[in-house]
């Protein structure tokens, strides 16, 4: 096979979260082939779809290889044009849009930006306002109003708390809270005296020993907190203390903070803040 890395595009006239998103998605599933990714976005203009074809032209030449496009393109004008390029075209709209229309019976309204533009304004607040929840209520600063919270993450110090608490506001308006457990905690194997009422919402947090003393000897080398002893010893006692208590954990260990956040949904039985009274709460 050759070694020669093939370039892939994510094409989109705004943001290109959604083209990127998909042909990740898509891409992983040839692990075989080497890939060279670019993200190209706000092409929505004749002059910008042109420049971006002599580029994907120039890299299909110079390779030898037909690069990948992929494209949430809308507009017709610039879509045309990248599709011209010497390329696998693959353009997501085209590929989805028809059939939901015919099943709908009406037009699309080919509109750039819908999906991660502000088109809502009360949801985009209600997200921002669960992201500086989630920031003063980072790594237990303040127990007030945890009883705000949808989900209060807890356990053992760098096993991704803080990423996916910020990750579950930002994403889905979902108000986490996270709280680290202590050696007094874990010694006497109990939970944090203010966290005592909120257990309905806890939600543990744990991962691999090994991979964890990884982790910590990038912060603290060679130190007793980065040792693999204090790491089993931790990982250990929260997990016990997570199953006297009843409650459910998650084992991080090589997961993505997507893959983290949507778990803890999935299990927890949270869901997407849509109005600010509604706020769903841990089931266990």
């Amino acid at each position: 096979m050759s070694t020669v890395r093939r370039k892939a595009y994510f094409v989109s006239d705004r943001t290109g979260i959604t083209a990127e998103a998909l042909g990740h998605s898509l891409l992983t599933q040839f692990e075989a082939v080497p890939f060279e990714k670019e993200a190209v976005r706000f092409v929505d203009t004749p002059e910008r779809a042109e420049a971006l074809r002599e580029r994907i032209n120039r890299a299909a030449e110079e390779t030898g290889l037909r690069p990948l496009v992929f494209s949430t393109l809308i507009q017709p004008e610039t879509r045309d044009v990248v599709r011209a390029a010497n390329c696998l075209f693959i353009d997501f709209f085209d590929a989805l849009i028809p059939g939901i229309e015919a099943e709908l019976g009406v037009r699309s309204s080919h509109a750039t930006g819908r999906s991660h533009g502000l088109t809502d304004i009360e949801e985009y607040s209600m997200r921002i306002d669960a992201v500086n929840f989630s920031l003063s209520h980072d790594d237990g600063s303040t127990v007030s109003h945890l009883n705000e919270a949808d989900v209060i993450l807890v356990g053992i110090s760098r096993t991704g708390k803080t990423p996916t608490c910020l990750y579950l506001s930002l994403h889905y308006g979902i108000r986490a809270a996270n709280f680290p457990m202590t050696e007094d905690d874990l010694e006497h194997m109990k939970l944090p005296r203010s966290l005592e009422p909120h257990q309905g919402k806890l939600f543990g947090l744990t991962t691999d020993p090994q991979r964890l003393a990884q982790i910590r000897q990038e912060r603290m080398p060679n130190s007793k907190y980065a040792s693999l002893e204090q790491c089993d010893y931790e990982t250990r006692q929260a997990e016990a203390l997570f199953r006297k208590r009843g409650i459910p954990y998650l084992r991080t260990t090589m997961k993505s903070v997507e893959e983290i956040a949507t778990t803890i949904i999935d299990m927890a039985g949270l869901e997407r803040r849509k109005l600010k009274h509604q706020r769903p709460h841990l089931h266990t």
